[in-house]
């Protein structure tokens, strides 16, 4: 029997009731799954199997009680060889921006990263691929052939995904790479959380040095899929955006493969013209196995199916 303590002040406020929601569920999941809950309401760590918080940490760490926290937990999880469970984003948000009322997010153990986390999708169950494609009314489509444009879909700068590297760096970098192998149109998706670069990079800002002219312009979409119309590509260092247009039939180039949960079905800028168009089912269904919604959390599934993975 394993013992998992549930970190509720890992969350940032109780503003999101999502996030609460998170670590409650899971609590109760672990319950009924036959394990034993420690729910920790304070700012301090108890030792356990396993911990859950919500989130995880950037470079730069503030003093914020609950940074702190996770730091903490994570760091004494880690030292004593148990884990850390985390939340993290939808990568199939794209299809419902709500995310309700299902609440998928995708979870993992000791890392946000396929490289550095546990995601516990070494053993696929297809089944779970067709639940998600049924309670998300999406599909593989089949490859698209024609386009025009160039998606370059840009990151939150300063999210742990980007690490040290600035956002606008990388993109006139990829812009400068992207132009050795084609003069196709290229649209800028800026992230649409992301505040603080969407003034920055605005034409006529004095900071903004991405070099936009009639054949590299700013999207002025909401949704990506807008953004995915006749399009030929999307180039993306390695967060979720891509997960949309492979899913839509586009071939997809990833700078940061190591980070990516798309690197397997992922190209090189260098085949911006003639991309391999790898088989997707064997992905779609592994990263469906990371994915669990709220229901899975509170009857225990979720729980039941990552526990398999950890060494007693």
């Amino acid at each position: 029997m394993n013992t998992v303590a549930c970190y509720h002040k890992s969350i940032p406020n109780s503003k999101s009731q999502e996030k609460v929601d998170i670590l409650r569920l899971f609590s109760l999941g672990v319950t009924a799954a036959g394990d034993n809950i420690i729910d920790v309401n304070t700012h301090n760590y108890a030792m356990s199997d396993v911990g859950i918080i919500q989130g995880w940490l950037g470079h730069n760490v503030s003093s914020s009680p609950h940074l702190k926290l996770r730091r903490t937990v994570i760091d004494n999880q880690l030292k004593n060889n148990k884990y850390v469970i985390t939340a993290d984003s939808n990568l199939f948000l794209y299809a419902n921006t709500t995310n309700h009322p299902h609440h998928y997010l995708r979870y993992s153990f000791n890392g946000v990263f396929p490289n550095t986390g546990i995601y516990c999708d070494t053993e696929i169950d297809s089944s779970r691929w067709k639940q998600i494609q049924q309670d998300l009314n999406i599909s593989l489509k089949d490859y698209r052939t024609t386009g025009n444009h160039i998606l370059l879909c840009l990151q939150r700068n300063g999210g742990w995904s980007m690490g040290n590297v600035n956002i606008q760096d990388w993109a006139i970098e990829t812009i400068t790479k992207i132009r050795q192998y084609t003069d196709r149109p290229i649209v800028i998706r800026l992230h649409p959380g992301d505040k603080q670069s969407k003034l920055l990079l605005t034409p006529g800002n004095p900071k903004c040095r991405l070099p936009l002219s009639n054949t590299i312009r700013l999207s002025n979409n909401q949704s990506i899929i807008d953004d995915l119309k006749n399009c030929w590509a999307a180039v993306n260092y390695n967060s979720s955006p891509v997960v949309a247009a492979a899913i839509e039939g586009i071939p997809i180039f990833v700078a940061d493969k190591d980070k990516s949960q798309c690197s397997e079905i992922a190209n090189d800028i260098e085949k911006i013209e003639t991309p391999i168009l790898y088989d997707r089912q064997h992905w779609a269904e592994r990263i469906s196995m990371f994915h669990w919604k709220f229901e899975e959390l509170a009857n225990g599934s979720a729980w039941a199916h990552m526990r398999q993975f950890i060494n007693s």
